[in-house]
């Protein structure tokens, strides 16, 4: 079953946590609250979708600590940080890190749900790059390694013959070699297989 979009609310107040659960649900968002960064942490897994809105100071782990350990993990959700108190430094260091935003109290209620409907759209977009990324090497893994070779050649440019000279084929078993890996890759032009080829080396 696919997951809920959340919002999750990480603040060590108990009246914030409250009034933004109210504010999330007053649109329809789903929310959950916690009350420090650990919790969350504990309860978090990277194929939730959604963002978070986290304190940039709490006891215990801050926000920024929070930021980085998630970082770490390779957890690509947006993060925006809310704070009464935010230096210049702080809100540097938060953007430089990947935070999404740094609203500081007060901010307006409107403001802070664009906000927030922009890091979910952000969030589902990354997702589906993520899998379109996937699903590109999965297709990219069922050639045969003769396949890949033909890839590289046509790739390059060369016209049948060739292919065949370089790699000691006849021309007919390189035709049947790049159908077969145009069919595999779900291709059907060299211009959209030149794409295909791009997009596997800017990812690795």
């Amino acid at each position: 079953m696919e997951e809920q979009v959340r919002v999750f609310v990480i603040d060590d107040e108990p009246d914030v946590r409250e009034a933004m659960s109210m504010l999330m649900r007053s649109v329809g968002l789903q929310v959950e609250t916690f009350a420090n960064a650990l919790d969350f942490l504990n309860h978090y897994r990277q194929e939730r979708p959604g963002c978070i809105v986290a304190d940039i100071r709490m006891p215990g782990m801050s926000g920024l600590e929070l930021q980085e350990k998630l970082n770490a993990m390779g957890a690509t959700i947006p993060m925006i940080f809310i704070s009464g108190h935010a230096d210049v430094p702080t809100a540097v260091r938060a953007i430089q890190e990947g935070a999404l935003d740094l609203l500081e109290k007060p901010f307006r209620d409107q403001h802070l749900l664009d906000k927030v409907q922009s890091a979910i759209r952000r969030d589902l977009e990354l997702r589906t790059e993520a899998e379109a990324r996937v699903r590109l090497r999965r297709l990219y893994d069922s050639l045969t390694p003769r396949e890949k070779e033909v890839m590289v050649e046509v790739v390059s440019g060369k016209m049948n013959k060739v292919i065949a000279s370089d790699l000691n084929l006849s021309t007919r078993t390189v035709e049947l070699h790049r159908a077969n890996l145009m069919d595999k890759l779900q291709v059907h032009s060299v211009a959209d297989l030149v794409r295909l080829a791009q997009a596997l080396e800017e990812h690795g």
